[in-house]
């Protein structure tokens, strides 16, 4: 069991506790096969026992024993001989099926570990347990404590400067301040992802040692940052310049505000100009930012700059074109090099195949030369001086800032957008520039999200532009009405993969529409790549059922769950019509004939046949039908009928004893 002791004394208790479920993502209803019905690995068999076994048999020693009586700088036994990759497997399938204890996890931070993330426990992060993983995880390549709101700054900086390994960080909602963000730039130099969001006491300026370039000491005096003063470590190299970290990835919204109103745009501007890499970021002042440097309006950051000891954006800018100049002439040499290459292997075998034609391209060497021209186009300077951004994924844009993003940032595959409910001078609805500033992504865009407290229909043309390459749309607190163009929506987003829509319900009740005939139903738009659909409507607590007001979304409802058969996830929350019915008219079309959305094949889709979760809170949906959704889907594991008022406790008590499906009803 436990040896070298490093220190005597009791470990302070955690308030993590063990609660079983039946099911997780790779587990079918019977718990040895997958979700496609395959068996398990002996691995993954073996892994499931440890977890099962873990309180009584494998963490029982060490809790009774040894857990609040020392505390060990090393445990040997009975994980320590597991491989790493193992080890990080079980820790996520204890904390994903929330089985994971104090001594449990006490026992998995072992040397060989790569990957560790508690952000589903947030309760077991403590400053022990970070003294715990400072000591025997320091090979660590990524960590999670986000959530940990109860740990000092001081004991985070102390953490991070054992982990020089790290690639990926996330601290989101942890007292992180401007200390531990300098520890991070001097101590994990190998870091690509940084997720600092809702970290309070952060400041824009504090992320600037992200960026290097300067020692800060003027950002490090005792009245800033009352922490880093007790850091000998880290204040030893304090006079030492920065390099800048490779950051791919930066989120940090909703952090602390700055001293003047200018300072989240500044601090963006002084990022994105000393973090070359970033392609995913999200901070307040993005396109701000972009704007700044498109038009050269560096003075106006300079008082911002010369406060914080960090070199002024016009240098910054001279050093990125001098960096991107050399980069452009290297990969042109290097273009170069491979031609020759491939024209004297060409020379040497006498011809040429067919596959090596086509690579050149259609103009033989012209083709080559129409290559480097376009490497040269995508290089992060355009030809007439203006910086552009290798940035893919952004978030927390305004709709009025997405002109100055799309010169910047010409490759953006991913946004999260916030469009206000009003009108422009011109009397124009937010949703014109919207469509306006998506146009120039409409052909690459995979993922969308828009956050708009107006109606719907704002937003139609925006969609029909930019949806038809989407995969992933996420829509919230929009606002229906009679004519909420729902099914326009679903045709004009074709491949979608994810849709969340989180809508106000109105108060208007809508007009029950007459039943469609077959033929118009034929004509109802299908979402044949779907798997995962949620549309919840808010509520008042206090209410039990909400208001029957939407009964054309009856029709909304059928066409997307009947004609999305590869649906594995549906959230329906507090639906302003009634379900149970719409559940039962799907459920129980069967015939080929009946079913619009069937193919041919002899494997035809079924409606429903492949879902895993179901979230129904707030509905009229009855035990009887989820005991045909469990009939119909045998991998599914998970069903929530929370204050669903047509099913009593006596049947769920039923339902629940009888089956591997958990059922959750409140």
């Amino acid at each position: 069991m436990p040896l070298f002791r490093a220190e005597h004394g009791g470990a302070k208790p955690g308030a993590g506790r063990r609660r079983r479920t039946r099911g997780m993502e790779w587990l079918g209803s019977c718990g040895k096969t997958d979700e496609n019905g395959h068996v398990l690995s002996l691995a993954r068999l073996c892994l499931l026992s440890l977890a099962d076994n873990m309180k009584e048999v494998w963490a029982k020693d060490y809790a009774d024993n040894y857990l609040d009586r020392y505390s060990f700088r090393y445990i040997m036994g009975p994980f320590n001989l597991l491989p790493g990759e193992l080890v990080e497997e079980l820790t996520w399938l204890l904390c994903t099926r929330k089985q994971m204890s104090r001594a449990a996890l006490h026992l998995m931070l072992v040397p060989q570990l790569r990957g560790l993330s508690l952000e589903s426990c947030p309760g077991l992060v403590t400053s022990t347990l970070c003294g715990h993983i400072a000591a025997r995880c320091q090979g660590l390549w990524s960590l999670d404590l986000s959530g940990g709101h109860q740990l000092p700054s001081k004991v985070l900086c102390e953490t991070i400067c054992c982990l020089p390994a790290l690639r990926s960080l996330s601290l989101a909602g942890t007292p992180c301040d401007r200390c531990v963000i300098k520890a991070i730039s001097q101590r994990c130099p190998l870091l690509r992802h940084l997720d600092i969001s809702r970290c309070h006491l952060l400041s824009p300026a504090a992320l600037l040692p992200l960026g290097g370039g300067a020692s800060f000491l003027s950002s490090d005096s005792p009245s800033r940052s009352p922490h880093c003063t007790s850091q000998s470590s880290i204040s030893s190299s304090c006079s030492a310049p920065l390099s800048p970290l490779p950051l791919s990835s930066l989120l940090a919204l909703d952090i602390g505000f700055g001293e003047q109103e200018g300072d989240p745009v500044a601090a963006a501007a002084y990022l994105l100009l000393s973090l070359p890499s970033l392609e995913r970021v999200a901070i307040e002042g993005l396109a701000q930012a972009c704007c700044l440097i498109q038009q050269r309006r560096f003075n106006q950051t300079e008082e911002f700059t010369d406060r914080e000891g960090v070199p002024r954006l016009v240098e910054l800018w001279r050093q990125w074109r001098h960096r991107q100049s050399m980069d452009s002439c290297r990969k042109m040499t290097e273009a170069a090099c491979e031609e020759e290459e491939e024209e004297g292997g060409t020379l040497w075998d006498g011809f040429g195949t067919d596959r090596e034609e086509e690579a050149r391209g259609d103009g033989g060497p012209n083709g080559s030369q129409n290559q480097i021209e376009d490497r040269k186009r995508g290089r992060d300077l355009s030809d007439d001086g203006r910086l552009v951004l290798q940035l893919r994924d952004v978030r927390g844009i305004s709709c009025d800032s997405l002109d100055s993003l799309c010169l910047a940032c010409p490759n953006i595959s991913s946004i999260s957008v916030n469009v206000d409910d009003f009108e422009n001078s011109r009397g124009e609805s937010q949703g014109s520039p919207l469509a306006t500033g998506l146009q120039a992504w409409s052909a690459q865009l995979r993922s969308l999200s828009i956050h708009h407290p107006g109606r719907l229909a704002n937003l139609l043309p925006a969609l029909q532009v930019s949806c038809s390459s989407l995969v992933s749309l996420t829509l919230e607190g929009v606002k229906t009405g009679p004519h909420t163009p729902l099914l326009e929506v679903i045709k004009a987003c074709p491949r979608l993969r994810d849709l969340l829509i989180s809508a106000e319900p109105t108060t208007t009740p809508w007009d029950a529409e007459d039943e469609e005939d077959e033929r118009a139903e034929q004509d109802l738009p299908r979402l044949t790549n779907l798997c995962s659909l949620t549309l919840n409507f808010s509520y008042e607590h206090s209410q039990m059922k909400p208001v029957m007001s939407c009964m054309s979304l009856k029709r909304v409802l059928k066409c997307l769950l009947a004609g999305s058969p590869l649906l594995e996830q549906l959230s329906l929350v507090s639906l302003p019509c009634p379900l149970n019915g719409v559940l039962q008219k799907v459920l129980h079309v069967l015939d080929l004939d009946r079913y619009p959305f069937a193919d041919t094949t002899n494997s035809r889709p079924m409606p429903l046949g492949r879902l895993q979760r179901v979230y129904l809170p707030r509905t009229d949906v009855t035990m009887m039908t989820v005991r045909s959704l469990m009939q119909r889907s045998k991998r599914l594991k998970y069903v929530d009928v929370s204050y669903c008022w047509q099913i009593s406790q006596l049947e769920w008590m039923r339902c629940d004893g009888s089956t591997e499906v958990q059922v959750v009803w409140l």
